[in-house]
Parts: structure tokens; C-alpha cells; sequence
């Protein structure tokens, strides 16, 4: 499959790594540009694009990068992407630690019902829930016991579908979530968050969460950044944020 990342990040580059070890080619980007990335992609097996060409690398892409830098994105970048390419958010929206306030998430939008807004495409949320650190050392084979799960959340049935089975492909447990609607689920803080759950217990964890609480789950989860950052070193746990 092809597949862009946008973003080289860690949790982008380990996601590039991670692809091209399974025989996909992929393209990955950065806002510096390609010549940038050219080391680092000789070395995970990826090819350094543009951020204009990785969008249009392929099937699916995924966008590895802080939600603010949504924004920032060139205008019209999936303009004139096929309706039928999927746009993986990875993202997690961090106002206090580095997004900044934006107003229509904070007024009740979900971060990656934004992101989809921004961009002009359909986004399927996953990925997101994961510390970068499990992601890079705890994927496993199908079946294995005490597999780590991650779910999934989208519109799409056909763009769902895609992404669990690259989820269950990087060796998780794939686990629908619902709609893009229900992706608060597994937003910063909730139970569903960063806990390296098996696939019973993230559908417990997902139908645990309360709605009311998402603004209340975001600080709570960005204090126990807050905390862990200001651990002396050896100490610090490596994080999707």
C-alpha cells in the first residue's frame, strides 16, 4: 500500500518505520522539506516527500502532527485528493501545553471533527491513544495473549475498515470506537487513554467514559504531562501528546 505521513515527529517517524518494515511504501513529510528528512528516510526505508506530495502519496495518509499545526497546513492540500484516499488524525489537542486555545474545540467540537473541518476531508481518528514508546516496542502477532488494543473511530465504514486492519498489521488489536462523533472516547485523559489495554478492556474503558467530562479529562491528562516532564531524567515515560 501507499501510504504518506505527515509529520516526523516521534510518533510519525515511528509509524514510517514501522510501514516500511511491512512492505508499504511510504512517503513521509515534514514542514521543512524533503531534503530535510533525507537521512532519517534512508534509514527507516521511506522516501522524504513534500508535505503537498506526501498528502497525495497514496491510499491512505496520516497526519502525525500537533493539532495546531493543522492550521498551517497549505491551503486546498487535499483539495484535489480522491475521496476514496483515507486521512488518519493521530493528533491530540493540548491547549495549556502546546496548542494554545483553539475557540471550536474548546466550545464542544472534537479535535479531529476540527481537523477534518480545516482540511476539507473525512478523518478517521486513531492512533492517538497509544504512548510512543508501546507503539514503537509492544506491537505482537494476531492471537497473541494480552495483545494491546486501539481503536478506531470514523464515518466511513470502507475508511474504518482500512484503518483497523493496519492497526491489527502493526501488531494491536483493532477495536471499533463508533462514529467520528464517539472519537472523544478516546481523547486525552478518558480511560481509553495511553493505558496499553487489551481489547476487552478498552471497550469497557471506551464505554466508561463520560461526555460532560472531556474538558475535565484534557486537564487532567495535561497535568500528568506536566508532572512526568518535570521528572528528573531516566525517570520520564515517552508519550503520544
Amino acid at each position: 500500500m501507499r501510504i504518506g505521513v505527515i509529520g516526523a515527529g516521534s510518533m510519525g517517524v515511528i509509524l514510517a518505520r514501522h510501514l516500511a518494515r511491512l512492505g508499504h511504501h511510504v512517503s513521509i513529510a515534514n514542514s521543512r522539506g524533503p531534503e530535510s528528512l533525507a537521512a532519517l528516510a534512508a534509514e527507516i526505508g521511506a522516501t522524504p516527500a513534500s508535505v503537498v506530495d506526501a498528502a497525495k502519496a497514496g491510499e491512505i495518509v496520516i497526519l502525525a502532527i500537533p493539532t495546531k499545526a493543522v492550521a498551517d497546513l497549505p491551503r486546498g492540500l487535499f483539495a484535489n485528493v480522491p475521496s476514496s484516499v483515507v486521512v488518519i488524525d493521530i493528533g491530540n489537542y493540548h491547549p495549556e501545553l502546546r496548542d494554545g486555545h483553539i475557540a471550536a474545540i474548546d466550545r464542544g467540537m472534537l479535535d479531529s471533527q476540527w481537523v477534518a473541518q480545516q482540511i476539507g476531508h473525512p478523518a478517521i481518528k486513531a492512533l492517538n491513544n497509544i504512548f510512543a514508546k508501546s507503539l514503537l516496542e509492544k506491537g505482537v502477532p494476531r492471537g497473541t495473549r494480552g495483545r494491546i488494543a486501539l481503536s478506531v473511530a470514523g464515518d466511513s465504514s470502507g475508511a474504518k475498515a482500512a484503518v483497523l486492519r493496519l492497526v491489527d498489521d502493526l501488531g494491536f488489536d483493532p477495536v471499533h470506537c463508533g462514529v467520528l462523533d464517539d472519537s472523544w472516547r478516546q481523547q486525552p485523559g478518558t480511560p481509553a487513554y495511553c493505558r496499553d489495554l487489551d481489547a476487552a478492556a478498552l471497550r469497557r474503558a471506551l464505554a466508561e467514559a463520560d461526555r460532560s467530562r472531556i474538558a475535565e479529562y484534557r486537564a487532567e491528562q495535561e497535568s500528568r504531562i506536566k508532572r512526568r516532564v518535570s521528572q528528573p531524567p531516566g525517570k520520564k515515560e515517552s508519550q503520544n501528546v
